[in-house]
């Protein structure tokens, strides 16, 4: 697990510190001589108390499928209640505290609670709730009990979804020229997951879930007159609670995740030179895991001793060189030194031993960046930025130890234009490296002209085009369009070629006071090509993959009725994607044509409101919601569709959902 310290957040903080610039602001205005007795200010108003709103909520929903509830919010069928709020509280002497709330009832809603005196401490605690829904009634002819799958001639059923219950604390401090802070939180995951098993058939099961993650971070800094430090600690700890899997007959069947933990130390800090802003950082961490194995024939080692050790490091540096002109630069470091254990292994073929053994090879990586950027304003209004990346990625024990990346871009912006503002980018990048060796050692079981698509030399063009316009002050357009090419020419066997190209547009009108509405549509393609082999020798079929997605949307609210007290609104969604794969199949003199695995969906989601104002602190609202969601997926198939193989059943989607809930918010003031 890999823990970043956010270096934007310091350069604000640098950015904001009054030594770093001339402060201009109204506080800092010399008094001394300046007579205040017979001022008296009529519109000043004090902040201290309350404020904010409260809401309150109960409805009715009519699910029939778990599903609905990553729309809806909860799953439940029937009567649902619920209370949301945001409340803030000011003292006289600079307390501050606040509250807010969403959605507590629900399956899926968050507290969170903050408290403290401004400029100094400030105390929080957050509690989350998650629940995210694949499929409900999901059949399996194995029960789990206790780390135990036992058949049994009657179905089990159950839900196939994710619970995650997260609580954390917070602690800051602050003051003068340094600051310190601890964050604590635990997250419990449960639920159900599908996985697979052989033995001796191929069976997909209910892998029940139940871990816990607990993340520890600390930290100290200093500012001081144009430089900024800060020493971090970062720490996660996974335990799973769930142990290896086994059936009546057989122990060990599957093997549990197993616990781990990563820690990370990381010594930050940014330091401006009149115009030159410099920031850096250097992280040391350790990822380890300390698990037993499973035992099995020809298995020398009891336990796993996993080690990854890492160290990660950025330099970057801008500069103003002139009022038009800003250069930029960063190089980054990153390492991956594999510690964990190895041994010999016996090598398995299906079911029987080779007699051959293999020692597993723990792989590292060692990974460069280099950037380098100016930007230019030409003129007023115009503004040209270009720049040139290089990645340099080292591996051990791959098909391709050493990879490099260049990347050449350009952006060009116009905001001279009257109700016009235009963004180009455009972009070249090629990837090579070292030869290829497959080797016994890294890919016997592939074929040597396989070409892994993250490790082929590889050609990318791309474009993207964003127009804003405003021609008027009730209407604004925003049009996006992209498009990017890959082309792996030197790849006989895998992925050759892909595209991927789209556009994104959004419309806001403003028809008068009262009536205001938008409309949004995004399409994108995804079209790729590859080559595969069955004979290991040469291609002898190819596949197209052709992916499409597409989202439509428009909203209309109308205000003002009832003298100012009603608003009427409706909201509207329409996505759908399907993905096709056309295979090709030239073994022999026959060619062969045939669909494959296709998937298709689409969702209708509609709202519709009234809010109506009963007073200038209460309000009611009356909110009708419908899904409409639809899919088939061709790896979803019954129990027993496929001989010699149990599945969980065909899981795909096919409902209509509907929410009605009716809302009381109160405004504090």
């Amino acid at each position: 697990m890999l823990f970043k310290l956010n270096l934007i957040t310091l350069s604000m903080i640098a950015m904001s510190s009054p030594i770093m610039a001339a402060n201009f602001a109204v506080g800092n205005a010399n008094m001394e001589s300046v007579n205040t007795t017979n001022y008296e200010c009529n519109r000043c108003t004090t902040s201290a108390g309350y404020q904010g709103e409260v809401a309150f909520a109960v409805g009715y929903n009519d699910v029939d499928d778990i599903h609905a509830g990553n729309a809806f919010g909860t799953a439940s069928n029937g009567a649902i209640a619920t209370v949301s709020g945001d409340i803030k509280y000011q003292g006289e002497s600079g307390y501050r505290a606040n509250i807010q709330a969403y959605q507590l009832g629900m399956d899926n809603g968050f507290v969170h609670l903050s408290g403290g005196q401004a400029g100094l401490y400030k105390i929080n605690l957050d509690i989350d709730s998650i629940n995210t829904y694949k499929a409900g009634d999901v059949q399996s002819s194995l029960w789990h009990n206790n780390g135990l799958l036992t058949p049994y001639n009657s179905i089990n059923e159950f839900d196939l979804n994710k619970q995650r219950e997260k609580v954390g604390l917070g602690f800051k401090y602050g003051q003068d020229f340094y600051g310190m802070f601890v964050k604590y939180n635990q997250e419990d995951k449960t639920g159900y997951q599908s996985s697979s098993l052989v033995s001796p058939n191929l069976i997909n099961f209910g892998l029940p879930i139940d871990s816990t993650t607990q993340q520890l971070d600390a930290g100290l800094h200093l500012l001081g007159d144009n430089w900024l430090t800060e020493l971090s600690y970062f720490g996660s700890y996974y335990e799973n609670n769930i142990d290896n899997l086994s059936l009546p007959y057989v122990n060990d069947v599957y093997s549990a995740a197993p616990d781990n933990q990563a820690h990370q130390v990381s010594l930050s800090g940014q330091y401006q030179l009149d115009r030159t802003v410099m920031n850096g950082r250097i992280v040391s961490g350790r990822m380890i895991q300390d698990e037993n194995l499973i035992q099995m024939s020809g298995n020398p080692l009891q336990n796993w001793d996993g080690q990854v050790d890492t160290l990660d490091g950025r330099f970057a540096l801008t500069s103003m060189l002139t009022n038009r002109l800003r250069l930029g630069g960063s190089i980054d470091y990153s390492k991956r030194d594999n510690q964990s254990s190895s041994a010999e292994f016996a090598q398995y073929n299906f079911n029987s031993l080779t007699g051959a053994f293999r020692q597993n090879t723990p792989r590292d990586l060692e990974r460069n960046t280099y950037k380098v950027n100016a930007s230019y304003r030409i003129a007023s209004g115009y503004r040209l930025q270009t720049g040139y990346d290089r990645k340099e990625v080292e591996r051990t024990f791959s098909d391709r130890e050493q990879t490099n990346d260049d990347n050449l871009w350009m952006k060009f912006n116009v905001r001279a234009v009257d109700n016009f503002n235009v963004n180009l980018k455009v972009e070249h990048a090629n990837r090579s490296g070292s030869l290829y060796e497959a080797s016994t050692l890294t890919s016997s079981e592939n074929n040597s002209l396989l070409r892994k698509y993250y490790l082929a030399d590889r050609d990318r063009n791309a474009f993207e085009l964003k127009v804003i316009h405003t021609p008027t002050d009730w209407m604004s357009l925003d049009v996006t369009t992209r498009y990017a090419k890959d082309e792996y020419d030197n790849t006989k066997i895998g992925l050759t070629e892909s595209e991927d190209y789209g556009y994104d547009v959004n419309l806001n009108i403003q028809f008068n006071q009262y009536v205001d509405g938008y409309v949004y549509g995004s399409q994108q393609w995804i079209n790729s090509h590859q080559v595969g082999s069955q004979s290991f020798s040469s291609a002898d079929w190819q596949d197209d993959i052709e992916d499409e997605f597409i989202n439509l949307g428009t909203g209309l609210s109308y205000s003002g009725l009832m003298q100012d007290s009603l608003t009427l609104g409706i909201d509207y969604l329409f996505s759908n994607s399907i993905s096709d794969t056309l295979l090709y199949n030239n073994v022999g003199n026959a060619n062969t044509f045939s669909t494959y695995g296709d998937y298709y969906s689409y969702n209708h989601s509609a709202s519709m409101y009234a809010d109506y104002a009963l007073s200038e602190q209460m309000a009611l609202k009356l909110t009708y919601r419908y899904e409409r969601y639809f899919d088939t997926d061709a790896a979803n198939v019954g129990v027993n569709d496929i001989l010699g193989m149990i599945t969980l059943g065909d899981i795909n989607h096919n409902y209509n959902a509907h929410q009605v809930m009716l809302s009381f918010t109160y405004k504090l003031r």
